[in-house]
């Protein structure tokens, strides 16, 4: 129910306009462990099914998901003794990237394609911030994160 002069749609068209103002940054969803290579600045591509266009700096999302069977693959890079060890952060921003580049063949050890996103430069955030991740690249308000 709504009260004098005010109509549900002009209030929701009103959010919708001010969302849409809002700043925002690009990000990608991740399984763990990948995530958290991409942001500690070990893992230097991500596989993908899909090609993109996109160049530029984004977030990396912690994927609900975690790759158990790839953690045991992984432990001496995460800096682990053993599998158990492992206590990843999902549903959350973890930190950035910049893809610089789509290819369809690279010398990185982590290339599996069909397709493969180059990334630089990436750094981990100093907090995780609790986010729901979506499927592609997906847009993040600019306030959630600080240091963007």
């Amino acid at each position: 129910m709504t009260g004098p002069g005010i109509e549900g749609p002009e209030i929701e068209s009103d959010l919708e306009e001010r969302q849409m103002d809002e700043p925002t940054f690009p990000a990608l969803s991740v399984r763990q462990p990948w995530a958290d290579l991409i942001v500690n600045g070990i893992k230097d591509i991500e596989n993908r099914a899909w090609p993109t266009d996109f160049r530029g700096r984004l977030l990396i999302h912690a994927a609900m998901t975690v790759e158990w069977e790839d953690v045991r693959e992984v432990c001496d890079l995460l800096g682990l003794a053993a599998p158990e060890d492992y206590q990843p952060v999902a549903g959350a921003l973890l930190g950035w990237t910049e893809i610089v580049d789509c290819v369809k063949s690279h010398p990185s050890r982590f290339f599996h394609g069909p397709y493969g996103f180059v990334l630089r430069n990436s750094q981990r955030l100093a907090l995780p911030v609790p986010w729901r991740g979506q499927r592609g690249i997906f847009q993040v308000p600019a306030g959630v994160v600080e240091g963007g």
